[in-house]
């Protein structure tokens, strides 16, 4: 991934793009048809904002979060966590999709985007099968600002270097961000149960690990 220039800042907005793709319904369709669009050399994060539109936010929440829900090089989780805390403070906030240029002009090459969304795209299309609206009390403004505020949390675990600490926490933003995103309540309310078991996952490694500390302090002195 590499850096094409710093701007002021990107909001969706309906250029033109994207209008080739403003027609299709699934994420994992938009990302497919984005990333074999053979006119584009490389793909940015601004055209993901511009094709996106107002699902952006909840959908860049899911494309930062799925590498780190897998097995992935050591660092990766440092790399995505600092757009996810900043997409989920804004979903937590309930404002528009925005990005600041440093972040919003990073690009990759469309072959390599292609690659990673040729690898997710079989897992979304998947769990998009699953979602429908439902439960619609779990999707108004009030939730989607506590899921943010969740995603946040989670975000800012992810960010850190703790073992174990960001393939589940990813998984649970993953599920909300896909729930948000079709208006399922019921896969909110999922995601809200896995940030639970993230949580106590990562609280039992952190405590295991200043156990460990202790005991070796004492031994020493």
């Amino acid at each position: 991934m590499s850096v094409d220039g710093l701007g002021s800042g990107v909001r969706p907005s309906a250029a033109t793009d994207g209008e080739d793709i403003d027609g299709e319904s699934r994420l994992s369709d938009l990302l497919a048809v984005l990333a074999a669009d053979k006119r584009r050399e490389r793909i940015a994060i601004r055209d993901l904002l511009t094709a996106l539109e107002d699902r952006a936010l909840a959908a860049l929440l899911f494309i930062f979060a799925f590498p780190n829900a897998l097995p992935a090089p050591p660092g990766l989780s440092a790399v995505l966590g600092a757009p996810l805390i900043f997409l989920a403070a804004q979903l937590a906030l309930g404002m528009r999709p925005w990005l600041p240029g440093m972040i919003a002009n990073r690009s990759m090459a469309r072959a390599d985007f292609e690659a990673v969304v040729m690898r997710a795209r079989p897992w979304l299309a998947r769990g998009e099968a699953l979602l429908a609206p439902r439960l619609g009390w779990m999707s108004t403004m009030p939730m989607e600002r506590l899921v943010g505020i969740v995603c946040f949390l989670l975000a800012v675990v992810l960010f850190l270097p703790i073992p174990l600490g960001n393939m589940l926490p990813a998984f649970a933003i993953c599920v909300m961000a896909l729930g948000v995103l079709e208006r399922d309540g019921l896969w909110i309310a999922a995601g809200l149960l896995f940030s639970v078991l993230s949580a106590g996952l990562v609280w039992g490694v952190v405590y295991a690990l200043v156990k460990t500390a202790l005991f070796l302090i004492a031994q020493i002195f």
